[in-house]
């Protein structure tokens, strides 16, 4: 896979402007996210819905001065700290100190600004004792509940640690002896064990180096931790390329060296400190954000293009004789295979082992196919495909499952780009890279720019590539 510099940057150079040279966003790593996400927001809500909740109560109303101080609380108070793993002593003790600071800074602004006359002394009062207390409840809680919010996610990412040695073991032992990882650790892959691992016995090891891409896609593992030291960076290029084949997510626990980086990020898994060397970027909150956006905007195009869907399936029955829409097996998120909705725009419904891509003038496309083609308005029917929860509506596009099979073995890194779901548009498309793909080097060209969205994905770019697709649409000549 090509490393990309700033200088050489597709995206950088495409969309400058929107993205006034910030960085990649950063988000965390695992289940675990889940309770990051809800600490980040519990301490906030729970004193601003205390404090709203005490007015009406006292009061019989909110009025201005209670949200405009709730605001205040809030943006005091977001992001709550995690306290899940502490004692509860010290999370009681974090609550308490947290909770001083900020009724200390309010009361003495209110004091000195005389803004505290516009507020209950009973409300202010009670608040003052049940805002922490109400804290300390609502975290109590979610200790509780942990377990089955883990549960009602589904099965736990299975993981492997490469490296049976101190660091290795160290996260090992984070992972399986806390509750709240969400990580099913399948054991150690290693090629020697002597005496660098202290708990040797303790752990299973499943394989050696050279047996791990075998050893993930058989077992379907997600989470691939590279515990190796620097002086293994031969070591470490060959794991990486070996796992280039795979939808695995992949971290380091330092020491390290890393090549292409894709979403790269430190965090920490139970205390131990790991580098993400290839990730998605929607995790938590921007998986959130993302799947948001995708519902909301596929319910509104469809509501404005239902009349265009029912007219354009008309066309298509009237053509040529055939079903309206054409479904094709594609990899989706993670390399699992879905199935993709398209207005037919061929004479035939392929869906083998060996797909011919569309040509100039192929004489298999419909006369009403071409146009369709042509304006994209073939792609319509996968809005379905995004309330589905199978693609996004902007991502790398979706290949058929005899392509991703032949490209996968030519193109390293081909198989990251299912990190994602595929979307009815994508960056590689509003920069060029769409219609036949004839040649190796158009095909490395176009994951190039799928590998460089995954690497600066932003909502704000999303917007872009929408807009730029509607503008491409009405003028692009390339798909046949």
């Amino acid at each position: 896979m090509p490393i990309l510099s700033p200088a050489d940057s597709p995206l950088l150079k495409g969309a400058a402007s929107w993205l006034d040279g910030r960085e990649p966003r950063v988000t965390g790593l695992g289940r675990s996210q889940l309770f990051r996400v809800i600490e980040a927001a519990l301490d906030p809500l729970i004193l601003v819905f205390t404090l709203w909740g005490l007015a009406l109560y006292w009061d019989g109303r909110l009025t201005s001065a209670y949200l405009i101080l709730g605001m205040i609380v809030f943006s005091l108070s977001f992001p709550g700290t995690s306290q899940l793993r502490l004692s509860v002593w010290r999370m009681v003790f974090n609550i308490s100190v947290n909770w001083l600071w900020i009724a200390g800074l309010l009361l003495l602004i209110g004091f000195s600004t005389a803004y505290l006359e516009a507020f209950s002394g009973r409300v202010i009062g009670h608040w003052l004792w049940l805002a922490p207390f109400s804290q300390v409840l609502a975290h109590l809680a979610l200790r509780w509940a942990a377990p089955q919010l883990l549960r009602l996610q589904g099965a736990l990412p299975r993981a492997v640690i490469v490296g049976m040695n101190p660091q290795g073991e160290a996260l090992a032992q984070g992972i399986t002896g806390s509750g709240y990882a969400g990580i099913h650790l399948l054991g150690f892959i290693d090629d020697r064990i002597g005496e660098r691992c202290l708990h040797r016995d303790q752990f299973k090891l499943v394989g050696t180096i050279d047996e791990l891409p075998a050893f993930v896609k058989k077992n379907r593992v997600q989470l691939i931790y590279l515990s190796l030291p620097m002086a293994s960076r031969p070591r470490i290029l060959q794991v990486l390329d070996g796992l280039k084949d795979t939808t695995a997510s992949i971290y380091f626990v330092p020491d390290m060296f890393i090549t292409d980086l894709i979403q790269g990020r430190s965090d920490s898994v139970c205390g131990v400190t790991v580098i993400s060397v290839c990730d998605t970027p929607f995790r938590g909150y921007n998986g959130f954000l993302k799947r948001v956006s995708d519902v909301v905007l596929s319910l509104v195009i469809l509501l404005l293009i239902s009349p265009l869907l029912l007219l354009v399936a008309i066309l298509v029955k009237l053509d040529s004789p055939g079903p309206v829409v054409f479904k094709q097996r594609r990899y989706g998120l993670d390399g699992e295979e879905i199935v993709v909705y398209k207005f037919r725009s061929m004479a035939v419904t392929e869906d083998g082992k060996a797909i011919a891509q569309a040509t100039k003038n192929d004489v298999r496309v419909t006369r009403l196919g071409a146009f369709l083609r042509r304006t994209s308005l073939d792609e319509l029917p996968q809005f379905v495909n995004v309330l589905q929860g199978r693609m996004s509506v902007v991502g790398p596009r979706p290949h058929a499952v005899a392509h991703n099979e032949q490209y996968r073995t030519l193109i390293k890194g081909y198989m990251v780009r299912h990190k994602v779901r595929p979307g009815i548009t994508g960056w590689a498309q509003i920069n060029g890279q769409r219609g036949e793909t004839n040649t190796l080097d158009k095909m490395q060209a176009r994951i190039d720019f799928d590998l460089d969205y995954l690497r600066n994905w932003s909502l704000q770019l999303d917007l872009y590539i929408i807009l730029k697709t509607i503008r491409l649409v009405f003028k692009d000549s390339a798909a046949y």
